[in-house]
């Protein structure tokens, strides 16, 4: 017979030796989840607006039509709410920065595209070949300038510029739908199934670590980059730097990006509700911030009391990445590691 401290210890054993299998049991459900509601329902998002705006684009190059820019801006929706996922198949032949090049502060996309439609260039032929051209030239940005910059609109041939537009929709339709094929077609098995034959990731701990990256990542810019670039300093603010301003989109992506990483966090969280309620504190706070500013492309950030709006709303994301770092990370046993913002 045992002793009771015996026994005792053969239960902690016991609960030890359970705990890993539990925590594993634990991330591979989390895992399954994010890819099922959270990243396929996304990509098969983009890959169905995307083609609506390949048939759109189609039918008429009048940068005016209001089908033709309600298009757009679902495929452009689509694609925000996606954009934090920036691994797998999004990495494959640069298609994230082909669909979504931006910031440019270079200022090479309405350059390259200038230097198209002054050339006549044959490249617009066909999509397939188009997917050669500088990715400065393709996906979201590059038809933002086609359809509201109206130094673009002037330039050389109509007929050039209406097929110059069409094979930038349809490079845009065939990028998305690749990606979602890819994810169909092994990549989501291979993140739900990490550690089996073929799968990029070694453990389910590699696997959540990727996803929580792609969480940190999204808050990361759109913190420092989508509010970050438009802010600049007291002493130089950049309006003219904020994202798609010339479309009026700026504060839309804060707000479509805001809602698709809270759920993303949520979904990592798992069953912890208490972690849970903090995340969605931080998250409504910021969304009430970013819900009552009229300022659709930052362009009071030039003036003191529109700019601290500004400003205190993007406090109020970086409390919620110190939420995601201090708690959720450590909840799921992982840190950031490098993202998509870190360059080599």
């Amino acid at each position: 017979m045992f002793s009771l401290s015996s026994a005792a210890r053969h239960i902690a054993l016991a609960l030890a030796l359970c705990a890993p299998a539990a925590a594993s049991a634990q991330a591979r459900s989390i895992a399954e989840e994010v890819v099922d509601a959270h990243i396929l329902p996304r990509f098969a998002a983009l890959a169905e607006t995307s083609a609506e705006l390949r048939a759109a684009a189609s039918k008429t190059c009048d940068r005016e039509d209001a089908a033709l820019r309600a298009a757009y801006a679902a495929a452009f929706d689509a694609w925000v709410a996606a954009s934090h996922l920036r691994f797998g198949p999004t990495e494959m032949e640069d298609r994230a920065f082909a669909l979504a090049f931006w910031p440019d502060t270079r200022g090479i996309t309405p350059r390259t595209l200038r230097g198209l439609i002054a050339d006549a260039d044959p490249v617009v032929e066909a999509a397939e070949g188009y997917a050669e051209v500088s990715i400065a030239a393709r996906g979201f940005y590059a038809l933002e300038m086609m359809l509201f910059d109206p130094e673009i609109a002037a330039l050389g041939d109509a007929q050039y510029r209406c097929a110059l537009m069409q094979v930038i929709a349809a490079d845009t339709a065939k990028l998305a739908a690749d990606i979602l094929a890819d994810w169909q077609g092994g990549y989501a098995d291979a993140l739900r199934n990490s550690g089996a034959e073929g799968s990029p990731y070694r453990s389910d701990a590699e696997a959540l670590q990727e996803l929580f990256k792609a969480l940190t990542y999204g808050l990361e810019f759109t913190s420092d980059t989508r509010l970050g670039r438009p802010l600049g300093t007291f002493d130089a603010p950049h309006p003219k730097r904020a994202e798609a301003w010339r479309a009026g989109r700026s504060l839309r992506h804060v707000r479509l990006s805001l809602a698709s990483l809270e759920d993303l966090a949520r979904r990592l969280a798992g069953d912890d509700e208490d972690l849970q309620a903090r995340l969605t504190s931080g998250f409504e706070a910021a969304r009430e911030d970013a819900g009552a500013l009229q300022d659709p492309v930052f362009a009071g950030v030039s003036e003191p009391a529109a700019r601290l709006r500004v400003e205190v709303l993007r406090q109020k994301i970086d409390r919620v990445r110190e939420t995601v770092q201090s708690e959720l990370g450590p909840e799921l046993g992982v840190a950031a590691g490098f993202n998509a913002l870190d360059g080599d």
